[in-house]
Order: structure tokens, then sequence, then C-alpha cells
């Protein structure tokens, strides 16, 4: 059985891996979603890029931190596969996994970035969003899973953080529930447009505390991560409140069934 060629996705924060890579999926066809496999490394817990995509692709394999036993074991079956390295690690760090394994990096990089170590390590060279790539690039990341956001206070939070109320964020994406029940994607790159919050190809939640994943990955430099942890932590919804939002939804929802 021949072992298909890895797509090894490179590039700077916010330069545009995951859409390049959600295109190519989008162009795959529907009958071979269950031989296509993504696999995000180095993102632990808290994989944003991860949980969007497969909410977006139900039927593709998505693999993450710890399944690298299984990734290798449907790599052999798979027509198609994408990985996608976050600027935080080294195309060297993967060579445990790579080794004896056929891949071609693929490097999304905005126009402006030249003689970087992405070229070194490309094979090809793909354009990417014009994102700045002068930031010290610091990580923070935090999960919000069981957590119900209020959603007028989100777009309050979403504002401050990218209008510099805690440090100059370069990047910012989460995934949140919210107080309707639906599971909505949060996006923002420095310099680009910003564009509007994306509910996510999720069922609504509408019985207690959700059980699937949610939280927030900001890069930036500066970053007041104290505040920012309570300032979100002041958005979420105690049981009660979710509890009665619930209860609104559902009784809207039946009474939009009647009608």
């Amino acid at each position: 059985m021949n072992v298909p060629l890895i797509s090894v996705v490179v590039g700077p924060v916010g330069s545009g891996k995951t859409a390049w890579i959600s295109q190519q999926i989008q162009d795959t066809s529907s009958v071979e979603d269950k031989h296509i496999i993504y696999f995000s490394p180095g993102t632990g817990n808290i994989s944003i890029d991860k949980n969007h995509i497969a909410a977006d692709f139900p039927n593709i394999q998505v693999f993450g931190d710890g399944q690298e036993m299984d990734l290798l074991k449907q790599i052999p079956t798979a027509k198609a596969v994408y990985m996608e390295v976050g600027f935080y690690l080294e195309l060297q760090s993967l060579t445990q996994i790579l080794d004896r394994l056929p891949y071609h990096v693929i490097a999304v990089l905005p126009s402006h970035l030249q003689d970087s170590e992405y070229h070194a390590w490309a094979d090809e060279i793909i354009p990417g969003i014009p994102a700045k790539t002068d930031s010290s690039n610091h990580l923070w990341r935090v999960g919000t899973n069981s957590q119900v956001i209020d959603e007028d206070s989100l777009e309050e939070f979403w504002y401050e953080l990218t209008h510099g109320a805690y440090g100059n964020v370069t990047r910012a994406k989460a995934i949140f529930d919210v107080n309707d029940g639906r599971s909505i994607y949060c996006d923002f790159v420095a310099g680009i447009p910003q564009a509007d919050f994306l509910e996510l190809n999720l069922p609504r939640y509408l019985e207690g505390r959700p059980e699937r994943f949610s939280g927030i990955e900001v890069v930036g430099e500066n970053l007041d991560e104290v505040t920012l942890k309570q300032t979100l932590s002041d958005c979420c919804l105690s049981d009660s409140l979710i509890e009665q939002y619930q209860q609104q939804v559902k009784q809207m929802l039946l009474e939009g069934i009647q009608a």
C-alpha cells in the first residue's frame, strides 16, 4: 500500500495556514472525506484549529497531541494528510513523527516576508495573509470547557482584546459556547479587517453545561494575562443563568416549530 505524501503546512502566526488547509479539504470530493487526515501537533488540550476543522468537516479524521500512534496507523489508508505546524514549533521537532514518511513542506507566507526560516524549509510557497510578523509572539492559551459566555459581554471583551486593552495582540482566535446554545468561532489578525463571529456547524447545547471543547488562544506582546483571565471569567454565566437562557431558547424554538 502506498503511503500518501504528507502536506506539512508551516508559516508565521495569522498567515492563513488553517484557511488554506480548509480550502484544500473543501475542494476534495466528499466521497474521500473519511480518507482525509488533519493533524495539529503542539497544541495540547487547547487546539482551536483542530476543533474548528472538525466542526467544518465532521467526516474527516482529526488528530491532536497524544494521538500520534493512532495517526501513524491511519496514514497508510489516507488519500490526503495535512499537518499544520504552528509558529511555536520547528519543523525539526517533528522528525520523530515524519521519520521515513514522504512529506512536502508548504509555507503559507505574507508577501513582505523574505528570506525567513520558512523559505529555507519550504518545498512550495503559497501566498498568505499579509499578517504582521514583528511581534515577539508570546502565546497565551486558556481552556473554557463547560463554560457558557454571555454573548454581549463577549463582544465587549473581544473589542477590548483586539484594541490593545490587554497588550499588543497580533492574533487571537477562540471557540466559545454562548448563552443561546451555539458554539461560535472568533478570529482576529492584526492589520486585517475583523470578521464577525462565526457559528460552528454544531448542534445547540441546551441541557446544562456544555460537554465539548471551548477555549481561547492569544498571540502578542506585553499581554496582561491576569486581567485577561479575570475579564473572561467575568463573562461566564452561573448555573442558574445558563438554565434560564436554555429554557428561553427551547421555548422560542418550540414556538418556531409550532408556527
